[in-house]
């Protein structure tokens, strides 16, 4: 737990040694965190200096992140592919080695248990980077059940962010122009100057970007300071994640926005998640029967009227219709660039087309919103996905 002592203009922030502390921990502390988090047992710097500022610098530039607390979950053994597969909803039967996919592990109910980037490290090799722990021990479970010989372990991998359009060039410095070879959700295992890394061309922001995962934790702020010196003629910021470009692109922060209880037809975009295959995986038959059925519920995008900017809400609001609440409103920010405040609601079915217009219970009183689409900005992935030269 974190405890903050004030003294005038004196700040002192406590930590206890029941949460973990990041390999780039220091380097955070280095660079302005004010404020942290606590993700999978683990800080996560959540607040530096001036969001909107570090937002532009995400857009314009190329920004740094401490993103240690997205856990690896690392499967292998003979049957580590037929595994993996029997976890989730996509079909892995054509992800080569150093491919990833964005992954929704399922439940024998067709639930969510978590959605991470998954890696194919090796033949028989594949991480899960996930932000809750919990699918580890889910996967855990599923694997001492299923006859198959496997391994699940937590490496000691820990990763950083480098996100905005400068991040190739930034990269080019670090690691030559091999990494211009790395396509959208593909990886290469890499070395700088001794310090293990694997890089993906994945990120939370819908920008061009990518993750270096540390292998060695404890070089960890050796390489936080080859990235700061690699991006200081690019403008490199260190920031926290940023809710509004995370917003933007559509990207669900699992346990706020989604939960076990919910399953991808539920969720605007993520029917295309769940993919025809022969194979057998846990859930395949109930979200063949949601699929038949239909759902009553969905989470969509949602536009509010207010008259001030909102960094991020601390709890659900409440969503009426006609005087009667029907849903909630998971996660709001100010979009600098759309500049109103964007965020994901849950509403019955048939409410859930653009253009509802809705009533909000908030702490600012009641509001007026109306239900748009997710993304709010590039549908098609064009910016991370863009093909480099």
């Amino acid at each position: 737990m974190e405890k903050r002592l004030e003294n005038n203009n004196y700040t002192k922030l406590y930590f206890g040694a029941w949460d973990r502390k990041s390999p780039f921990f220091e380097s955070t502390q280095k660079y302005g965190a004010k404020a942290y988090g606590i993700y999978c047992h683990m800080y996560l710097p959540e607040y530096y200096d001036d969001p909107v500022k570090e937002y532009w610098a995400l857009i314009n530039d190329v920004t740094l992140w401490d993103v240690s607390v997205e856990r690896i979950v690392e499967i292998t053994g003979p049957d580590a592919s037929e595994f993996t597969n029997y976890l989730t909803c996509r079909d892995l039967t054509k992800c080569a080695v150093g491919q990833g996919k964005y992954m929704l592990v399922t439940a024998p109910d067709g639930g969510i248990v978590n959605d991470p980037v998954l890696m194919r490290i090796g033949e028989n090799q594949w991480w899960m980077a996930l932000a809750n722990n919990d699918a580890g021990l889910y996967a855990l479970g599923a694997a001492i059940n299923s006859g198959l010989n496997v391994k699940v372990t937590e490496p000691e991998v820990y990763p950083v962010q480098v996100q905005g359009p400068k991040s190739i060039k930034v990269m080019q410095t670090l690691f030559g122009d091999k990494i211009l070879q790395i396509k959208y959700y593909w990886t290469l295992e890499a070395d700088l100057d001794g310090i293990p890394v694997v890089i993906s061309r994945t990120g939370w922001t819908g920008e061009m970007g990518y993750e270096i995962y540390l292998r060695d934790p404890s070089r960890g702020n050796e390489l936080w300071e080859r990235i700061m010196e690699a991006g200081k003629v690019h403008n490199i910021r260190v920031i926290a994640p940023c809710e509004a470009r995370k917003i933007e692109a559509g990207i669900l922060n699992h346990g706020q926005d989604m939960t076990i209880e919910n399953n991808p037809y539920e969720i605007m975009g993520f029917e295309r998640l769940v993919e025809e295959q022969s194979a057998d995986y846990i859930g395949k038959q109930a979200l063949a029967r949601i699929k038949q059925e239909g759902v009553k519920k969905r989470l969509v995008g949602i536009k509010v009227e207010m008259e001030r900017t909102v960094l991020w809400i601390e709890e659900a609001w409440p969503v009426h219709k006609d005087g009667k609440q029907i849903g909630k409103i998971t996660d709001l920010a100010w979009s600098p660039r759309l500049k109103q405040n964007i965020g994901y609601v849950w509403v019955p079915t048939a409410f859930s087309e653009p253009g509802v217009d809705l009533e909000i219970q908030s702490t600012d009183g009641t509001l007026k919103g109306v239900t748009t689409k997710i993304p709010f900005i590039d549908p098609k992935k064009k910016t991370p996905s863009a093909k480099l030269s």
